[in-house]
């Protein structure tokens, strides 16, 4: 990347969100973001940032998060600037969260192009990654378009919203981009398997790559209070008013996605369709379709582990003790500290209700 673009491009990672999809190791103390599920002894957020190494130099990398986290970012991410953690007051969606984060960059970059990123996604071609995205900031760096990276999809899955894209005619810019028709709505199954037979549907990742100017100008069009409350502070962020300016302010914004507050209206929006192994990893059977599994189909994650007659089982036990499992079909078993979990995976949505 030439080198005005990696000074101005910075990247925003969304960490404020509270799953406990992957209990016990994951909880509302310490969600999943902040949890080695892999066992690579790298936990998503950390790998979500080493993804961008040699796009964005540390100093321009931004966390947005709870009040609650802070300690934990400070310490899964050391070399970033503690004055790059924002934190918010409550929980408002991903519009007030993207507003706060742009007008920051703002005070310090009005020439910065934006990447944001959700903080607990796993991407396995890292090489592959970092291309699309060197791609859509050049992109978007020098327009006013709005990119969104549209994954193309593998299974018809009701667990993703969809991108509807244009895909009849290329940018001029950059032959992979293509205008956006429409945003579709998490599916019913019947018609995810109408959208896996069309080539221009694809799964929306929540990734988006913008310019400051054009993600500052779609706020004050289309969501015109929520930018008003982070456009008067202006004046205070980076002072020691800033933290206690948000507290008062962020709790008045309205709770909304930037999709429904931005990206649905916007009429400068982009896609770009990927390949890189992307999958948010929702679930543990996510978890076991994501990751590789021995000739009876099951995904362990951990070195001290033995299975006898199992299969189609997801275990994670990184835990020093030895772990023997015989018999077991379509099963989690999971341990953390002092908790083991033994649980079918067609009954994993109701591991909330195990965990409370």
């Amino acid at each position: 990347m030439e080198e005005k673009f990696f000074k101005h491009t910075h990247l925003v990672v969304m960490a404020g969100g509270i799953g406990s999809r992957f209990w016990p190791m994951s909880t509302p103390e310490r969600p999943k973001q902040f949890v080695d599920v892999l066992g690579t002894g790298r936990t998503f957020i950390q790998m979500t940032v080493d993804r961008f190494n040699g796009i964005v130099p540390p100093e321009n990398i931004w966390v947005v998060t709870s009040q609650s986290y802070k300690d934990v970012v400070k310490e899964q991410l050391p070399e970033i600037p503690v004055a790059n953690i924002l934190l918010e007051p409550c929980r408002r969606n991903t519009a007030p969260c993207i507003a706060y984060a742009a007008w920051r960059i703002k005070s310090l970059d009005p020439k910065a192009t934006i990447v944001v990123s959700p903080s607990d996604h796993l991407v396995l071609d890292v090489s592959e990654f970092q291309r699309v995205i060197r791609s859509s900031v050049d992109f978007a760096s020098e327009s006013d378009a709005i990119v969104t990276l549209g994954m193309k999809p593998t299974r018809p899955d009701t667990g993703y919203g969809y991108i509807q894209t244009d895909m009849s005619c290329s940018s001029e810019r950059n032959k992979e981009i293509f205008r956006v028709d429409a945003f579709r709505e998490k599916p019913d199954l019947a018609t995810a398997e109408k959208y896996i037979k069309m080539p221009n549907m694809l799964w929306n990742a929540g990734i988006f790559i913008w310019s400051v100017k054009t993600v500052v100008n779609a706020l004050r069009v289309y969501a015109p209070e929520i930018n008003e409350i982070f456009e008067n502070l202006l004046p205070y962020y980076g002072t020691e008013k800033e933290q206690i300016l948000i507290n008062e302010e962020f709790p008045k914004c309205e709770s909304i996605s930037v999709d429904y507050a931005i990206l649905e209206k916007s009429e400068e929006i982009y896609c770009m369709p990927a390949s890189f192994g992307w999958s948010d990893l929702g679930t543990w059977g996510s978890l076991r379709e994501n990751v590789k599994r021995d000739n009876n189909g099951n995904a362990i994650i951990g070195d001290n582990v033995k299975l006898y007659e199992t299969h189609g089982c997801v275990v994670h036990c990184l835990e020093e003790r030895r772990v023997v499992i015989q018999g077991l079909e379509n099963c989690i078993v999971a341990e953390k500290d002092d908790t083991l979990l033994i649980c079918k995976l067609s009954e994993e949505q109701r591991i909330k209700h195990f965990s409370e």
